[in-house]
């Protein structure tokens, strides 16, 4: 299962899982792009069908819902954790979350923890959480689900970004043993939606870094003008590859091999932070 797999990243990944011969569904808000979607992937021939589920993932909800839905149906070998957004002004989730923090850590992560049983049933099986080199610039503290002073996209969603790693590899060392192999695969970068508009806007940075926001842009826009195809790569290499057969807790750099995690993402005091906030905002059972 890809989620936000209809167009860009999202969905070459979901193209390359099908063409390694899994049965794909995937995951998206717009019924529309979904089918056309499936259409594509299915054009190719491949060994089994893909198909599309809706599912607004900004819903803690609807995330509940899919999960409730893909575990009636049996086991799952592979999830790929592909949603993620940024947004140039503060908004809400339905859920009256912030969304940067909703969208690209506690959606994945409930989704995760409600698939667990399925996962553990198709075992042997694979996690794969996309995260960004973002984390870079993201404030290291996970005391409540916003940061203290402004609000900035980038680093909010850089934030919410290394929450999820950190999440990711406390999960690996979680579940080391189980079948169930846990990664992180960073895309580096392609031409999409949210590089050709968001980053385009500086309020998106603190007020500090917007003089030199012009040329930093540049610079990451030419690392990340490439197609969506060979962002795609270090998904599908961490979902499938057989030198991974046994290994977890790894991550998968934009060349698609293991590179060293981010050193704020293996520290077992913001993964205990990440993990309070994230049992008290999507806490597993509703209620």
């Amino acid at each position: 299962m890809v989620t936000a797999g209809t167009a860009g990243i999202g969905w070459e990944t979901a193209l390359g899982l099908a063409t390694a011969g899994l049965a794909v569904t995937v995951v998206g808000r717009n019924a529309e792009r979904g089918a056309r979607a499936v259409e594509r992937i299915n054009a190719t021939a491949p060994a089994h069908p893909a198909r599309f589920v809706a599912a607004d993932l900004a819903s803690l909800d609807a995330v509940r819902s899919l999960a409730e839905r893909i575990t009636s149906e049996g086991p799952l070998t592979v999830l790929v954790n592909n949603v993620g957004a940024m947004f140039a002004d503060r908004q809400d989730s339905v859920d009256g979350i912030e969304a940067t923090f909703a969208v690209n850590h506690l959606s994945p992560y409930l989704l995760t923890e409600l698939l667990l049983p399925s996962l553990r049933t198709g075992a042997p099986s694979r996690i794969v959480n996309v995260t960004s080199g973002a984390i870079g610039v993201a404030k290291r503290t996970f005391d409540a689900v916003e940061p203290p002073g402004g609000y900035y996209g980038f680093h909010w969603y850089g934030r919410a970004k290394l929450a999820n790693l950190a999440y990711t590899l406390d999960l690996a060392g979680r579940l080391d043993g189980t079948g169930v192999s846990v990664f992180a695969a960073d895309p580096g970068g392609a031409a999409t939606d949210m590089t050709n508009g968001t980053l385009r806007d500086p309020r998106i940075v603190s007020p500090g870094l917007r003089l030199l926001w012009p040329l930093v842009r540049r610079k990451f826009e030419r690392s990340t003008s490439g197609p969506a195809s060979v962002a795609a790569k270090p998904s599908i290499f961490a979902a499938t590859d057989a030198s991974l057969t046994g290994r977890t807790g790894i991550v998968i750099g934009p060349a698609a091999q293991p590179v060293t995690p981010f050193r704020a993402a293996t520290d077992p005091r913001v993964a205990e932070a990440v993990h309070r906030l994230s049992r008290r905002l999507a806490p597993l059972t509703p209620g």
